[in-house]
């Protein structure tokens, strides 16, 4: 797959089908429209090309700074590669972009840029200035400059839109088994390993403490998970707690991982930590030795569910 962030960075001559959207978290829904998009594109022998934006949309016309997206773009990136797709091209949302007339972003984008032969679009999906133009102004425009328009039907959509809003919905209530069903895959963290102030090996459990520079990603409700993490090619199990740490007294967010297993120094790497399954909420204990004692009892319990995994 090739990434391109500017248009005019994008040079194939090849003809093209073409879906459209924000994909934020590539879940079930996404993945069933890619899947159709990479069928059309091998039985007529098109190239397979995904038009994204960032930022969301939101993030720019609505200034909704609570808005909080499922995957960095980074992440969303290696998804969409992962689905076999020849072309993911990143389109910077601005407000100027958002005035663009409808026609001129057919022509200029879709017809001029991409070639495109097919273009698949949901039955709601509006586009342009003001965004008024929807499907049907579309397959005028197809007429025009020689597409075929494939609408993906309100039931298609629908499970788009609901599963979307049940991620979130889930990772805020700490909901990893709904949040993880919804996406077909685990969600994940990325972040570099930080120096932190060293209380968990005070503990005897020693952590990773990740730092995420993206502050529009989506950290789920505070408390503990079983997560795994690829370092140097291999798989690492462990568990994360994500919080203030109310024990010490701190308000300062965290999110720290214990490996199982795995020892050494990775400051400064960058990894990605995925949510298996959540544990508990974050609790304030009244001594140090209990939540030494919780802790504990957090590791046998996430050690006999990853044996259970791997049966």
């Amino acid at each position: 797959m090739s990434k391109v962030e500017n248009l005019q960075d994008y040079t194939s001559k090849n003809p093209t089908v073409v879906t459209i959207g924000t994909f934020d978290g590539v879940h079930i829904g996404h993945q069933k429209i890619i899947s159709r998009l990479i069928k059309k594109a091998k039985k007529d022998r098109l190239k397979a090309v995904v038009l994204t934006f960032f930022p969301h949309p939101r993030m720019v016309l609505q200034k909704d700074i609570n808005i909080k997206l499922i995957n960095t773009i980074d992440e969303r990136t290696a998804i969409l590669k992962a689905t076999g797709i020849d072309f993911l091209l990143v389109k910077t949302f601005t407000k100027a972009f958002s005035r663009m007339k409808a026609e001129d972003f057919v022509k200029e984008i879709l017809v001029d840029t991409l070639h495109a032969k097919k273009v698949i679009i949901g039955y709601d999906h509006r586009f342009g200035r003001n965004r008024n133009a929807d499907i049907t102004d579309l397959r005028i425009f197809g007429e025009t400059y020689g597409f075929e328009v494939e609408e993906i039907s309100a039931q298609d959509i629908d499970d788009v839109a609901v599963s979307s809003t049940k991620i979130r919905k889930a990772l805020y209530a700490g909901d990893m088994e709904t949040a993880n069903a919804y996406l077909g895959y685990h969600f994940m963290l990325t972040g570099t390993v930080v120096k932190g102030k060293g209380m968990g090996k005070e503990l005897g459990f020693p952590t990773a403490n990740i730092s995420i520079k993206e502050d529009y990603k989506l950290i789920p409700k505070y408390g503990s998970y079983i997560v795994q993490c690829h370092i140097d090619g291999k798989k690492v199990y462990g568990m994360m707690n994500i919080g203030v740490n109310p024990t010490f007294d701190t308000d300062k967010e965290s999110i720290e991982v214990h490996f199982f297993d795995f020892d050494k120094a990775i400051y400064n790497k960058s990894i990605q930590v995925d949510l298996l399954a959540r544990l508990r909420d974050e609790q304030k204990f009244d001594s140090i030795e209990g939540l030494k004692a919780q802790l504990q009892k957090d590791k046998i319990t996430a050690q006999q569910y990853l044996k259970n995994l791997k049966k």
